[in-house]
């Protein structure tokens, strides 16, 4: 897109306030609530009653789909102009656009930040099925992986697969330099405005399929939401590019774990998205660990959800806009279960890796776990939680167990505990910690565990707290003792325990 007009439609975002927040404030929490839900009645009649208010007529044309007029368009685009607007591919002559820009709000540890988004209408903009070629947008699974990324800075970022770009604007808040990689030239084209609306000019876009882009290039750090969504490769079964990569069933998040050494300096991480077959003959957290072994990496691998064939099915036939209960979405379905059903597969899970290249000093550690606890802001820190995590196995890792009996924990300040009771009893029947922060672990916790925690001001060693525990629950201590050190390091590990120096 040509730079002169995109720097007058940033004049003209920026001079109307077209932000989340200022969204918000012009139709109000019911109408943000419904919009949510995908309703957007009661919002477009709040935009349409302010008038010529550009903030509102930009919200009209790109958040609520609504057709303006030439007066209307001219009011939206003071600097840019009708004309302009037509040039860059933003409205056709109906005057309803043509692709999508909406803003997006980030506040973390570097601060607080305004981008514009540019994407493809999405399904219900467009009033049915996505076409091969579509560039997501904003979504869920975007602010998610944003929040796997670690907040600490580092001197470069492959973006492995950008789409419209969302993972660059995150990385280039902490990355001197900034390499975006993706097999769409469209996505490569609309990714360029994202950052040229953002005022971001730190990253360097490359076409071509996976690492190829970057063949012979090491980086501190890889972010990626890769395609990885398993389509049959079967005729009358459409692939989407910013979904699909390519390759059968999971292998595109193979590729990805198994490349992601050869891109990394020692002790960089690769922080991914992705999902895993669970096959007749193989367990999927199982497949993703021998994947680990093969590439000689360590990994955290975290399953969210799991799903049968036929809610995956369901599930990303939806996503592409074919409305369930007609012949097409039945067709569709057919097609995915034979697939499966051909491949061995009965489930399919999906989650977060986190990986590491290693380095002298770290130890060994590839751990899967299956954490489906809901947790309260998916885009709140969750990339440092699971670095800290790595730093703390690696400080413990040398640690037998009589030198971790003479650390001195304290409980992490969002845990809270929750204790349940049957009328009348003396004691809890339930006792369960919960960590506000992080993955928002809950952990079923006995008398002893739960008495450790509490305890745990940094006053104590693990030892010298066992020790007391066993006489008040009249108990033997080196039984207690060898109880608890397993559980106080996994509570290190996960960050419902630090230590006190």
């Amino acid at each position: 897109m040509e730079s002169d007009l995109l720097t007058r439609l940033r004049a003209d975002l920026a001079d109307a306030a077209y932000t989340v927040d200022r969204l918000q404030q012009l139709w109000g929490a019911d109408a943000d609530a419904a919009l949510h839900r995908g309703d957007r009645v009661l919002a477009l009649r709040t935009a349409r009653a302010a008038g010529l208010e550009p903030v509102a007529l930009l919200a009209r044309l790109f958040r609520l789909h609504d057709t303006l007029t030439g007066p209307e368009l001219a009011a939206a685009f003071p600097a840019l102009g009708v004309e302009g607007a037509r040039a860059l591919g933003l409205v056709g002559e109906a005057g309803r656009a043509l692709i999508d820009v909406g803003p997006l709000t980030a506040i973390d540890g570097a601060g607080a930040a305004e981008w514009w988004i540019v994407s493809d209408l999405d399904e219900q903009a467009l009033g049915g099925a996505l076409p091969p070629g579509h560039v997501l947008g904003v979504g869920g699974a975007s602010l998610t992986l944003a929040g796997l990324q670690p907040t600490t800075p580092v001197g470069s970022v492959l973006d492995l697969g950008t789409g419209c770009g969302v993972q660059s604007l995150f990385a280039a808040r902490r990355a001197a330099r900034v390499v975006a990689t993706d097999v769409s030239t469209r996505a490569l084209e609309l990714a360029g405005a994202t950052f040229a609306l953002s005022g971001v000019d730190t990253v360097e876009l490359r076409h071509g399929d996976l690492y190829a882009p970057a063949a012979g290039e090491r980086f501190d750090r890889i972010v990626s939401n890769p395609p990885f969504v398993i389509t049959p490769r079967r005729e009358g079964v459409p692939l989407y590019e910013y979904r699909d990569g390519g390759r059968v069933g999971d292998g595109i998040v193979e590729e990805v774990v198994r490349g992601a050494r050869d891109h990394l300096v020692p002790g960089g991480t690769a922080h991914l998205l992705g999902n895993w077959e669970y096959r007749d003959d193989e367990d999927g957290l199982s497949r993703v660990t021998r994947w680990l072994e093969q590439a000689g990496l360590d990994g955290w691998v975290i399953e969210r959800e799991r799903q049968s064939p036929a809610e995956y099915a369901a599930t990303w036939i939806r996503d592409g806009g074919t409305r369930a209960g007609t012949l097409e979405f039945e067709r569709l379905v057919g097609e995915w279960l034979d697939d499966f059903a051909d491949r061995g597969v009965v489930g399919v899970g999906f989650g977060y890796l986190v990986l590491r290249h290693p380095a002298p000093g770290t130890a060994t550690l590839r751990r899967t776990e299956v954490v489906t606890s809901p947790r309260p802001d998916a885009a709140a820190g969750l990339g440092d939680t699971l670095l800290a995590g790595f730093a703390m196995h690696d400080r413990l890792a040398p640690l037998d167990d009589a030198a971790l009996a003479e650390l001195r924990c304290a409980v992490a300040g969002d845990v809270t505990e929750e204790r349940h009771y049957w009328p009348g009893a003396d004691g809890p029947t339930v006792i369960r910690l919960r960590q506000g922060g992080g993955l928002a672990r809950q952990i079923e916790a006995d008398a002893a565990l739960a008495g450790f925690v509490g305890a745990s001001d940094g006053g104590l060693t693990v030892g010298e707290i066992a020790s007391a525990l066993a006489h008040l629950l009249e108990v033997e201590e080196g039984a207690l003792l060898a109880q608890l050190l397993p559980q106080v390091r996994e509570l290190l590990v996960t960050g419902l325990l630090t230590l006190s120096e």
